[in-house]
């Protein structure tokens, strides 16, 4: 008997029960489209964590930290063990960026200065996180920019690149809540409108107080009672070279920050600070401030993947921290293939489910056509063919399952991404549900190794059947 005599018997088979058949394919069809979905969700964090990586300087990129120095940083990512933060004994100043510039199989090497500041644009006042660095270094973020945006330039006035949801940072003077809150952004444009930027938080925030408690003297209590006259504090007149492209509800690796040329920036400090402190610079045993500036960390760039490690022990030798997102990586993968396994393992038991099914099927096929397959011993169908011929009923509802299973799932992660908008609603960049075509081939393959491994013994038991006992049978 032929392939192609087999393969119509056997769907001549199947469409003569179309019901049993149906069901059966539907439990295919659940089992599959469980497991493909639920494996979408970990790839799509899986591919979330790459863009994040890599948009962070990718994998040859290594952050190296030191003591502490910024202003009072918020929102800042840390991909480093506390073992590498306790061993940061030293602060990062230009020297320490030269030497590490210096090393064997570094490309390149950059200061990053991150502090918190306060803008304010009429009754709308809001926080937001700066990164300061080089130009270079502004360049090597491939800071995704809404049109008509550019990086800050470098030297003259003070320039700033927007995240696209520092907006949500904004509210009302005196309360009426963020965005988060309320769900309504401020009348602002962060591409076209000048913002004032407060550099000195402290002194702002003492302004206030002194407005509030002292009936607007801009007063403030001292030792003995004496009332102290609070300075009013600098508003630096900023606007915006640039925003990252996206809405208030995306998010990525640029969103919640504000990007500006370092050495503008440094300027700006030291002119308003001026024998003063610089808000999180260290200070001498009496208290005043260092004549050096220092960083909160530097960026480095190694030749190759393969030299990050040898790169990372030099640098810790010179009692820096490091952080690689190498490192970064390896820890998440291990988290996301467990994630992955538990959610593979609920959609398989869909599938463990559906297997039962085709086996029931084909067993109960097997009792309705005993005549029929004694019938075809008799004429001299061998063994073989018989065997193949169950084999192929399994393996065609397995198929059949699998592929309306795929068509399914599509529909639903697109439904899943849709109602994330596009994994923003969870903390991700881009789709949560990602179903790459390995997924598609090896769930359909997968579904009929299940239909096949189901009707195995069926179809051994098809051919013990004896001919003669079965054509007697009714």
């Amino acid at each position: 008997m032929s392939w192609m005599d087999l393969l119509r018997m056997s769907g001549s088979n199947l469409k003569r029960r179309k019901l049993r058949t149906f069901l059966t394919v539907l439990g295919v069809v659940i089992g599959t489209t469980s497991i493909v979905v639920m494996i979408s969700l970990g790839l799509g964090m899986q591919e979330s964590l790459y863009r994040e990586v890599e948009q962070s300087g990718g994998l040859t990129s290594i952050r190296v930290t030191g003591q502490e120095a910024g202003g009072g940083m918020y929102g800042s990512v840390s991909f480093g063990s506390d073992e590498d933060m306790e061993a940061s004994e030293k602060y990062i100043d230009d020297e320490t960026v030269a030497e590490l510039g210096t090393l064997e199989h570094v490309v390149s090497s950059y200061p990053v200065y991150e502090t918190s500041v306060i803008f304010l644009k009429g009754k709308y006042e809001g926080y937001g996180s700066i990164k300061a660095m080089p130009h270079q270094g502004l360049a090597e973020q491939n800071i995704p920019l809404a049109e008509g945006g550019r990086l800050p330039q470098e030297g003259g006035t003070l320039e700033l690149v927007f995240g696209n949801t520092v907006i949500t940072d904004f509210q009302e003077k005196g309360g009426g809540g963020a965005y988060w809150e309320t769900g309504i952004l401020p009348d602002i444009d962060l591409a076209k409108d000048s913002l004032f930027l407060i550099l000195d938080q402290d002194g702002y925030y003492n302004m206030q107080s002194g407005s509030a408690d002292m009936g607007g003297d801009m007063g403030d209590m001292g030792e003995g009672g004496e009332v102290q006259t609070v300075k009013n504090v600098k508003k630096h007149v900023v606007k915006a070279c640039g925003v990252v492209e996206g809405g208030p509800d995306d998010y990525n690796m640029h969103s919640m920050y504000v990007y500006c040329d370092l050495d503008v920036l440094v300027k700006q400090l030291k002119k308003e600070f001026a024998g003063r402190v610089i808000p999180g610079q260290p200070t001498t045993n009496s208290g005043k401030p260092y004549k050096d500036f220092y960083y909160s960390s530097a960026q480095v760039k190694v030749d190759d993947i393969d030299n990050v490690d040898a790169v990372s022990d030099s640098i810790r030798q010179l009692g820096y921290g490091v952080e690689t997102n190498i490192e970064y990586l390896q820890s998440m993968q291990k988290e996301l293939a467990m994630i992955e396994a538990v959610l593979g393992g609920i959609g398989a038991i869909s599938l463990f489910v559906a297997a039962i099914g085709i086996a029931n099927t084909m067993m109960m096929s097997i009792y309705e056509r005993t005549k029929e397959i004694g019938v075809i011993k008799v004429l001299g169908c061998s063994l073989k063919n018989i065997k193949q011929m169950f084999l192929m009923e399994a393996a065609s509802i397995g198929l059949i399952g699998g592929v309306v299973g795929n068509i399914l799932s599509f529909i639903l992660s697109a439904i899943i991404n849709y109602l994330t908008a596009g994994g923003a609603a969870m903390g991700f960049e881009g789709n949560i549900s990602y179903i790459p075509l390995w997924l598609v081939l090896v769930s359909m393959g997968f579904a009929m190794l299940v239909g096949i491994m189901a009707g195995y013994f069926p179809a051994k038991r098809a051919m013990k059947l004896s001919p003669l006992a079965a054509i007697r049978s009714e």
